[in-house]
Parts: structure tokens; sequence; C-alpha cells
């Protein structure tokens, strides 16, 4: 896949994730769940890579911090997982494993960063493991659609692996 393309399917998942951050994201405490994100991460971390997976999470919770839509732990949560999710893709090209990456970097590193934030940034009174649950709960649900989405374009042949076991879109 070239880097034109890589681009410009960031910037759908981009736009995807801002645009859907005002209908599914589901506000708890002082975080906002967003499953749509994980989707998306899922998606990204086996169809581009790390590099645009990472930036594609941290794009979207920029944009959904602009507006408003957000909040400050859309950063470790969603960035950690992309970056693990496309690391264990890369390493075994099993879409399953970018599922589980998704899970673990969101629902357990990415709530254990978020846990800093709340009580030296925010000053919030917060659990160390009241993040844990949401997170999972949230990165679950995402990720387990991207997972389904994922196998279904692959059984479908929209997305082909090629000869070095990466996806690709089929044209």
């Amino acid at each position: 896949m070239n880097k034109t393309y890589k681009l410009t399917l960031s910037a759908m998942m981009i736009a995807i994730g801002t645009i859907t951050s005002n209908v599914v994201a589901i506000p708890i405490g002082f975080t906002k769940v967003f499953p749509m994100q994980h989707f998306l991460n899922v998606l990204s971390a086996v169809l581009l890579g790390p590099y645009y997976a990472v930036a594609q999470a941290f794009c979207v919770s920029l944009i959904r911090n602009l507006m408003g839509t957000g909040s400050i732990f859309a950063f470790p949560g969603s960035m950690v997982g992309a970056l693990l999710a496309s690391l264990l893709f890369l390493k075994t090209k099993k879409i399953y494993l970018a599922f589980a990456g998704e899970v673990i970097g969101t629902g357990i590193l990415g709530a254990l960063l978020s846990y800093p934030i709340a009580t030296l940034i925010l000053g919030q009174k917060a659990t160390l493991f009241g993040f844990i649950p949401l997170f999972i709960f949230s990165s679950f649900a995402g990720a387990l659609l991207g997972f389904v989405v994922l196998v279904v374009f692959l059984r479908k042949k929209v997305v082909v692996m090629d000869e070095s076991k990466s996806p690709a879109i089929k044209n």
C-alpha cells in the first residue's frame, strides 16, 4: 500500500472517529467511553501499521478534545491500545492478537497511565483500578467489532493478504 493511500485511509478513519464521537460517546464519571475509537484502532493497526495507527488515534483524540466531545484520558488509552495492537499484528499477522493488543493496551495499560493524569493534572480523586473496568469495557466492545469486520472483509475478499502476509484493501 503506498503512502498516499495510507494517508487517505487514515484521514477517513479520523473523520469517522470525529463524526461518531458526537453520537457514540458515553460519559461515565470524568471519562467518556468511546468504543468507535477502539474499532478504528484495530482497523488501522491491521491495515496501516503502527505509525499510522498511533497517528490516527492521536488525531481523533485531539479533535475530540478540541470539540469538547472527548476527555484528556483519550490520549493514553487510544494511543497505547493502537500501538500494542499494531505491534502484535505486525509480529504475528494474527488479527485476534490485534484485538487482544487493543484491549490490553487500552483497557489495562492506558487505564494505568490515566490514573496519574486524573490525580496530578486534574486534581481529581480517583482510584487506580477505577479506570480499568471502564476502559476494558469500551475497548473490548470496539475491538470486537473491529475484529469481526476484518474477519468478514477477509472472507469476502474485500481485504486480501499479500505475499508478505500483510493485508491490503482490494481495488
